[in-house]
């Protein structure tokens, strides 16, 4: 029978066109972020600091996660706020910033928060880390001729002077020495090694965004992080303490050049200028333009700001983070997405057996960042309903056929038999 067989076929494609062509909200925002201007890499260079040396390619650009870290609507690339608040304070110039609560880790507000941009000298904070980490402070490290002929700005070190680790991390994060980050450098095993100890710590923080190609944030090929990822590396460096008492002071004295001691002053004007003011990092270099990366605390609560290819007018970098502070305190508890606590893992191939299918389906199921379901083409339980429907399809389909065959034989036997009567 002809229609019937047409019939099944068109009725199990369009059941399965339907299970599974649907897009998913996932593959939309992935599509949307596409359309971000720096989703890849940093805008294009002004001059040659990122040009790869003569037979050396430039690195290719850091992959892109599937979901963007610390939540969905952190993949976008305009202004993200929670619903119902008020608009940010003008004359913001940053082209990417985040405001985040450093102990709940809640994302209060951002503007292309993984946009990817150069980081300048807050790159100086994830060396800081790695250095706090792994070095005593009262280590005493010797200066060499090739640390003190980095590109400047520098402290001044002295060739064969000696420093105690803790004064060189306050040359780092308070004049931003660029002799200094070499020498600590030098002190991690050499400037490759130091840069592998630093990309390993910002993906482990799940800072994705970022790779460090210098030791003090001059830019190079390949270089690059995002507002995102400076906020991660700043929280977890001020859970060291040497980091945390460093970043806040206001001044140190620093062994001179010519013998006698110098006081160094940090360069972050918020310190003497905002209250509750925790520490923070200015940078800047012609291809990046400034960057700051900052925190406060008011009433127990600590929030950080980061500003990233920003300029110094209408107002100076630190005083538009002052603003986004304010307004960041002057918000309630809520937030667009989190600062994640570590790097998401990547699932398990695990061959399920009979006991444990269940528990396999609910953890493939869950977001390794978020903890919520993730979004498929069926839901979490659209998939079993599909195959139920289409197999109740099927036996309709089935079903009808037989009904339809046995009125047919019914229909001839009658016939049949009036035939037989009528002769």
């Amino acid at each position: 029978m002809p229609f019937p067989k047409r019939l099944i076929v068109a009725l199990v494609l369009a059941t399965a066109t339907a299970a599974f062509a649907a897009p998913t909200s996932t593959a939309q925002q992935a599509a949307g972020s596409a359309q971000c201007a720096n989703r890849e890499t940093p805008p294009p260079p002004v001059d040659t600091s990122e040009q790869p040396a003569p037979g050396q390619k430039a690195p290719t650009p850091l992959e892109v996660p599937e979901n963007p870290i610390g939540g969905d609507r952190l993949g976008e690339c305009g202004l993200i706020l929670p619903p119902n608040s008020a608009q940010p304070p003008s004359g913001t110039t940053a082209a990417s910033w985040l405001l985040a609560d450093m102990d709940s880790g809640a994302v209060i507000a951002a503007y292309d928060p993984h946009g990817r941009q150069r980081p300048a000298s807050i790159m100086k904070v994830l060396l800081a880390m790695v250095v706090a980490k792994e070095l005593r402070g009262d280590l005493v490290v010797t200066a060499s001729a090739e640390d003190i002929a980095q590109e400047c700005t520098c402290v001044g070190l002295r060739d064969g002077g000696q420093y105690t680790v803790r004064q060189l991390l306050h040359g780092l994060l308070l004049a931003s020495g660029n002799d200094v980050a070499h020498t600590l450098a030098r002190q991690l095993g050499g400037v490759p090694n130091a840069l592998r100890k630093m990309n390993a710590m910002a993906k482990e923080l799940g800072a994705l965004d970022t790779r460090a190609v210098t030791p003090s944030g001059l830019d190079g090929p390949g270089t690059s992080t995002s507002a995102y990822d400076v906020a991660l590396i700043f929280r977890g460096a001020m859970k060291y303490d040497e980091f945390a008492q460093a970043i806040k002071l206001p001044q140190s004295q620093f062994p001179g050049k010519n013998g006698g001691t110098i006081m160094l002053q940090n360069d972050n004007r918020l310190l003497a200028n905002y209250q509750g003011a925790l520490g923070g990092k200015t940078g800047f270099t012609d291809d990046s333009q400034h960057t700051y990366v900052g925190a406060a605390e008011r009433n127990g609560r600590r929030l950080v700001v980061v500003l990233l290819r920003g300029q110094q007018t209408p107002t100076r970098i630190d005083a538009q983070a002052a603003k986004l502070l304010d307004y960041g305190f002057a918000m309630g508890p809520g937030g667009v997405g989190k600062l994640v606590d570590g790097a998401p893992q990547p699932k398990q191939n695990v061959v399920p057996t009979q006991s444990s299918n269940e528990s396999q389906d609910t953890a493939a199921a869950t977001d390794p960042e978020t903890g919520r379901p993730t979004p498929t083409a069926f839901g979490t339980v659209g998939l079993p309903i599909t195959a139920v429907a289409g197999l109740g399809l099927l036996a309709g389909l089935v079903l009808f056929i037989r009904n339809k065959r046995a009125k047919a034989a019914r229909a001839r036997r009658q016939a049949q038999q009036q035939a037989a009567q009528g002769v």
